[in-house]
């Protein structure tokens, strides 16, 4: 029997940013650029019957985020610090694991503890 278990979700949204301390070799990343952000959002659940409901769960998430992003410089690391403490606010002492990539390329996953 699993000691704990984490439901997961996936979405994406079209969106724009910019990163203007990019290093010269990356020098086109200080200019607003587009990428297709994916998402995928793990939530600790305590029990096996549907406690949070995956599609529930993903129309809130979605319901979180204009059709498309206009993030000015922030990374993917702290687009998944700002939706963990969102996610924290609603479903509080919960773990939760987090994916935020550009264009399913290169991104971050981050873990948030109870």
């Amino acid at each position: 029997m699993a000691n704990r278990k984490i439901i997961w979700v996936t979405f994406q949204r079209a969106g724009f940013h910019r990163y203007p301390d990019a290093p010269d070799d990356v020098r086109y990343l200080a200019y607003e650029h587009r990428h297709l952000f994916k998402f995928k959002v793990g939530i600790e659940v305590f029990h096996d019957d549907r406690e949070i409901e995956f599609h529930q769960f993903l129309r809130w998430l979605e319901s979180l985020y204009a059709e498309t992003l206009v993030l000015d410089h922030r990374s993917c690391e702290m687009i998944a610090d700002e939706l963990a403490q969102v996610i924290q606010s609603r479903y509080p002492n919960r773990d939760l694991e987090i994916e935020v990539s550009e264009d399913g390329e290169c991104g971050v996953f981050a873990t948030y503890s109870k």
